[in-house]
């Protein structure tokens, strides 16, 4: 389209993510780690350049496009639940475990997805896709240094504006956008929000590369970190769902990594084990 692009990224962004950006052509501009320093270098790039802004979360078009990922969730489910039907009297059709022939009959797809949540932007376009549907949202945050705005936002009523952290999942050190919060907090369309340490968003990152086999960065784990290790969260599964349990979607969002970098996260440091 020869459309020039500017990112504003932050100078602590990881060199893959930095790289990978550069290979798409856009000019990189760097800025300091939180979101008033990153916002005045983008209004100086918008009065130099004359650019328009297209915000990485904080606007309705944004929230709403990448909640189409909600709706893609609910569409695979239905097609998997329907595979194992017709699974039960015929070939399988399906790489998924088939349920006996009476449980797929009380399954009609999703009881709750949960997404990682930074800006808000994929937590609330998802919250808005599941309206209506008896699908319940939560939300998953690093804990690490205050990186849980949403949650402790949500717990006080009050959108937190500022935040400063240096998680391993640098993906979400952002504070929940203003037009994210309508949704999450003001139309309570997000349920609950819970968070994670540092450790138990490595070793849900473990989990995924030795026994997925996919590649992701540790911003994509922190959905399975809560689903594992969260005892408030599990806690309210068991207490809401019963026996049955719920069909739980776990959004994973986020492969900007490297060898290098998985490499060095895995690293045992003092460094490191102060992070756990």
């Amino acid at each position: 389209m020869n459309i020039p692009a500017y990112i504003v990224m932050p100078t602590i962004s990881t060199p893959s993510k930095i790289a990978a950006t550069k290979g798409y052509g856009a000019k990189v501009i760097f800025s300091g780690s939180t979101s008033i320093e990153r916002e005045t270098v983008v209004a100086d790039v918008v009065k130099n350049t004359g650019a328009r802004l297209i915000p990485p979360y904080d606007h309705p078009d944004i929230m709403l496009g990448q909640g189409t990922l909600g709706l893609e969730f609910q569409e695979q489910v239905k097609r998997m639940i329907a595979s194992n039907r017709e699974a039960v009297e015929g070939p399988v059709k399906s790489s998924f475990s088939i349920p006996s022939s009476e449980e797929n009959e009380k399954r009609n797809g999703l009881d709750a997805i949960i997404t990682p949540c930074g800006g808000g932007g994929m937590l609330s376009g998802t919250a808005v896709s599941c309206e209506g549907t008896g699908i319940l949202v939560f939300g998953a945050e690093p804990e690490f240094e205050g990186a849980d705005d949403c949650k402790r936002g949500l717990e006080t009523g009050q959108r937190i504006t500022t935040v400063k952290t240096l998680t391993i999942a640098d993906g979400l050190r952002t504070p929940v956008g203003a037009f994210p919060w309508t949704v999450i907090h003001d139309r309570a369309l997000v349920k609950q929000m819970f968070s994670v340490t540092e450790n138990q968003i490595k070793s849900a990152m473990r989990l995924v590369l030795e026994r997925m086999k996919v590649v992701v960065e540790p911003s994509a784990c922190v959905g399975l970190a809560v689903a594992l290790y969260n005892e408030e969260f599990r806690g309210l599964v068991e207490r809401e769902a019963g026996k049955e349990g719920w069909d739980l979607g776990i959004v994973f969002s986020g492969g900007n990594t490297s060898v290098e970098a998985i490499g060095k996260l895995f690293e045992t440091t003092a460094y490191g084990l102060e992070r756990q």
